[in-house]
């Protein structure tokens, strides 16, 4: 089964949500002009004196198909006039599925130029939006870079939950199937499900996990996996770490020091810091960016549980607020839910089009 196809099926929840949303904004085409249409005529006819007998069956040019003509004719798709009302209903349901106040705005201004006023059918409306959504991802959709630098450090940060630990086994079993040499390490020394979880995913893929006692100093964990790693010539070096938030300032000092400390043996490192969120985290998203954005030197983003929320609009909000890299997508637990971003692929899952 293709990445897009996993990512359409599994993301039922937002696209189902925006894109039975785009449907019901085109079917509810507003009917009180035409009512009021309607009385004026039937006010005019009431006026007019009575019509000749032999125009009294004269069919209507507009009349609708019967219902056997609708069950076995050709019916064509319902359509609704772009105006103000239908725009406005358009970006509430942008701002429903998490794509946030600025981006709906933007993204619905976008659509407007050149349709409005304009009679616009659900399909149509939906490879609008997916056009848009895809321009927007763009220029953010990018592989985590491999460098020539032996060992690539790898910081791997977020909070507690988001989906990292899993996200560290999951590239590094996918960069040794590549033919890279990967160590980890289990910089998460406050919590032995995480060091627990990420022994799991090196005995899978055959890379080394290098663990420290509970509670130990996660600076000196980093600092020996990466002296190890320079005497393997490993290839990467991928260092998970905590990721409290209730404590803002000690975070910050920890990420801090593993920074200086590896300094010590490489001055460049770390050469990626990644910042793995929470799909399913709505626009708490956004709030962690701003937050490990002033906490590390986040490099470039992972979304995760993308399977499992009905607003995954908030990717969207996230490349048009900040621009960071997107390196990959997870919808799933196995290995190969994990993939490199395309926002073609996405924009159309997101509203529903198929491939």
């Amino acid at each position: 089964m293709s990445f897009f196809k996993k990512l359409k099926d599994r993301m039922f929840r937002s696209s189902d949500k925006i894109g039975e949303g785009l449907d019901a904004l085109v079917a509810d085409e507003p009917a009180a002009p035409a009512e009021a249409a309607q009385t004026s005529a039937e006010l005019a006819s009431a006026a007019q004196p009575a019509p000749k007998a032999e125009l009294a069956h004269t069919p209507e040019p507009d009349a609708k198909p019967g219902l056997l003509g609708r069950l076995f004719g050709k019916t064509e798709e319902p359509r609704r006039t772009l105006d103000d009302a239908m725009l406005e209903d358009l970006e509430d349901l942008l701002i429903q599925a998490d794509m946030g106040v600025d981006t709906a705005t933007r993204v619905t201004a976008n659509i407007a130029e050149g349709r409005f006023g304009k009679r616009i059918s659900s399909t149509e409306l939906r490879q609008a939006l997916a056009d848009e959504v895809a321009r927007i991802m763009e220029p953010v959709a990018k592989p985590l870079p491999l460098y020539s630098q032996k060992p690539q450090v790898v910081l791997v940060v977020g909070v507690n939950g988001s989906g990292k630990t899993t996200t560290i086994g999951k590239l590094a079993s996918q960069f040794r199937a590549a033919g890279k040499k990967v160590v980890i390490a289990a910089g998460d020394t406050f919590r032995a499900a995480a060091v627990e979880q990420l022994q799991v995913w090196g005995a899978r893929a055959g890379v080394p996990v290098l663990t420290a006692p509970e509670g130990s100093d996660p600076a000196s964990l980093a600092f020996d996996a990466l002296t190890k790693a320079q005497a393997e010539g490993a290839d990467l070096l991928m260092i998970d770490t905590a990721g409290r938030l209730q404590n803002r300032a000690d975070l910050m000092e920890e990420l801090a020091k593993i920074v200086r400390v590896i300094r010590k043996v490489d001055a460049t490192a770390p050469h990626n810091t990644l910042l793995v969120l929470d799909a399913t985290t709505g626009q708490n998203a956004v709030t962690q960016v701003e937050i490990f954005r002033k906490i590390a030197d986040v490099s470039g983003l992972v979304m995760t549980k993308l399977d499992g929320t009905a607003k995954g609009g908030v990717l969207v909000s996230l490349a048009d607020k900040f621009g960071l890299p997107i390196h990959a997508i997870g919808i799933g637990e196995q290995i190969d839910d994990l993939s490199p971003f395309d926002p073609q692929e996405f924009a159309r899952a997101l509203v529903g089009l198929d491939d």
